[in-house]
């Protein structure tokens, strides 16, 4: 064989290679929305926020979801999966749920403790 063609091969495979690798990891990434299931995370407020006022705004982003609800009132969410909600306060101690599912049916909560004073 000569050297243009070992090159040729070279390459050939080379190419074959980073195709397969690259099909591989687009596969793990999308492969995670399955297995990993759906994901709240609230930004803001914190957990155990002392409100000052009754009206607060809860922050947060929600990923591989079909269906959030905030208090078991329907929610909605952008295309990166944001969501902001304003909310009013009791006086005293409050307990906001958060809840989604994905298309698989597969749920998750997240609980959110405020008060109020």
């Amino acid at each position: 064989m000569t050297e243009r063609n070992k090159t040729k091969r070279y390459l050939f495979v080379a190419i074959i290679i980073a195709f397969v690798l690259l099909m591989v990891g687009y596969t793990a990434y999308e492969i995670q929305k399955v297995v990993f299931g759906p994901r709240i995370t609230i930004l803001s407020p914190e957990n155990g926020f002392l409100a000052t006022s009754s009206a607060i705004e809860i922050i947060g982003t929600a990923k591989n979801i079909q269906d959030i609800s905030l208090d078991d009132n329907k929610i909605f969410t952008d295309e990166q999966g944001n969501f902001k909600e304003e909310l009013l306060l009791s006086y005293g101690y409050n307990i906001i749920t958060l809840k989604a599912n994905d298309k698989f049916g597969r749920g998750t909560e997240k609980k959110l403790e405020i008060i109020y004073k």
